[in-house]
């Protein structure tokens, strides 16, 4: 089984989206917002191109494979950059993050730390390197989302404000 830190990030959004994506329906594709989303990404801090480096990681354990991408690693001092449209939902962004220095933890990075950017909005939040309580909890995550994904049937719809904004929001209120 793979987790990946989109996994991370939708278990602290929505049960149904985080069983939908890992069953193969992944609506972001189509989404304006998400394409928005990537556009600022790529946009807003054009010159870490040549200075900094997205970087990929792998952890394996028995069956389960723990995947992340960074957008932007600066390896001199050791900065995870996350960037992000909007601050609506910070503790998915948090914990993506978290999920993050928790990988790069596993692979000899010990005191990374994170940077989440909202360049629209001008603001920015800081991660500190992990501690031992954020490494339980995200291993707390990563057993949670495997609880979840492993259900037989998707989780029912929330009916939160947070879905009308949502790329599965036609496939969850469609009926």
């Amino acid at each position: 089984m793979k987790i990946t830190a989109t996994h991370i990030a939708y278990l602290h959004t929505c049960a149904r989206k985080l069983w939908l994506f890992h069953h193969g329906v992944q609506m972001e594709t189509g989404s304006e917002l998400v394409y928005e989303g990537r556009l600022i990404g790529q946009t807003s801090y054009g010159e870490r191109a040549s200075r900094d480096s997205q970087l990929e990681m792998n952890v394996s354990r028995e069956e389960l494979q723990l995947q992340g991408v960074i957008d932007y690693f600066d390896t001199r001092a050791g900065i995870v950059h996350e960037t992000k449209k909007s601050d609506k939902m910070e503790e998915a962004h948090v914990a993506q993050v978290k999920f993050y220095l928790y990988l790069l933890r596993c692979n000899g990075v010990e005191d990374a730390r994170g940077i989440i950017e909202y360049p629209r909005l001008r603001q920015r939040t800081e991660v500190p390197p992990l501690d031992e309580q954020d490494r339980e909890e995200v291993e707390g995550w990563i057993a949670r989302v495997r609880q979840i994904v492993e259900q037989p049937v998707c989780p029912p719809v929330i009916r939160e404000a947070v879905c009308k904004r949502c790329s599965y929001f036609e496939y969850c209120y469609s009926e």
